[in-house]
């Protein structure tokens, strides 16, 4: 698999991304979680989709190895993120709207460009997405997601609540989460971008919510204590054009957990000819 590391100013912002693959272009958005990023999120799908797809995996500001500007100068709210989103796909893509994948806070950012600009998508996957206002009922969960001290053994505690109760946690994935959060100006980028989520939140009025009328895979684990199935289900009511795959003994990581299975699920997809809407 050959994989390009490449980067993009978008606003100002400098923003890696990798690419993989040809085809039709397909986007992923990490999630938000200390020391998340494109690599560590999407590297057991690359392969998959790299046979069908031009595939870009991009890492949002503050994450990885995209750039970490200053919480004095930079709005690190979820509608700025929106928005250098959506400047990103148009840089990257061309004319042809996307397919596009998002988990937690990428899945609020999906969903964002969604709701502002639908031209830019083709099809659109929320998996384990944040922006409906169901929240995680797990109050220990919660407390464990928040206290991360910036030890290998916080990071490690930290992904036991992201994953499920079938996935082995491995050495290498900890150490590489944990050494993004401790490159420099990472600690204050993801200081500035909770304290953003403490102000203002992640979620849409569940109206504007119900207006998108993009076709929408919903994808959930059922032991997912961040993205809890009520918010799954809460999705499929409210999208018009969606439909829905819960899988078993996962948790907030299906791509990470069971990525062929993940990768299988979604190409099919956004193969021509299935999951289409119908005309009225």
């Amino acid at each position: 698999m050959n994989v390009e590391s490449k980067f993009i100013d978008i606003a100002g912002v400098k923003t890696h991304y990798l690419e993989t693959g040809s085809g039709p272009v397909l986007v992923l958005i990490h999630g938000g979680g200390s020391g998340a990023d494109a690599w560590g999120n999407w590297r057991g799908c690359l392969d998959g989709y790299a046979r069908h797809f031009r595939t870009i995996a991009v890492d949002m500001p503050g994450f990885g190895r995209s750039g970490r500007p200053d919480p004095e100068q930079f709005d690190y709210g979820q509608a700025n993120r929106n928005r250098h989103m959506a400047a990103f796909i148009d840089a990257v893509a061309g004319e042809e709207p996307v397919f596009l994948i998002g988990n937690s806070m990428g899945g609020a950012t999906a969903l964002g460009v969604a709701i502002a600009r639908p031209d830019l998508i083709r099809k659109l996957v929320l998996m384990g997405a944040a922006g409906l206002d169901i929240s995680n009922p797990d109050p220990a969960a919660k407390k464990i997601l928040a206290s991360y001290d910036y030890t290998p053994e916080g990071m490690r505690t930290l992904m036991s609540v992201l994953a499920g109760s079938h996935y082995r946690i491995e050495d290498e994935l900890v150490q590489y989460r944990y050494e993004l959060t401790m490159e420099p100006g990472s600690r204050e980028a993801l200081g500035a971008i909770n304290r953003k989520l403490a102000q203002e939140g992640m979620t849409y009025p569940r109206e504007e919510i119900a207006k998108v009328q993009t076709p929408t895979l919903v994808v959930g684990g059922k032991e997912d204590q961040v993205a809890v199935l009520a918010r799954t289900y809460g999705f499929l009511d409210l999208l018009p054009n969606s439909w829905g795959f819960v899988l078993p003994h996962v948790g907030h990581w299906v791509m990470i957990e069971a990525p062929g299975e993940f990768a299988a699920i979604t190409t099919a997809f956004f193969q021509d000819g299935l999951f289409e809407v119908q005309p009225k």
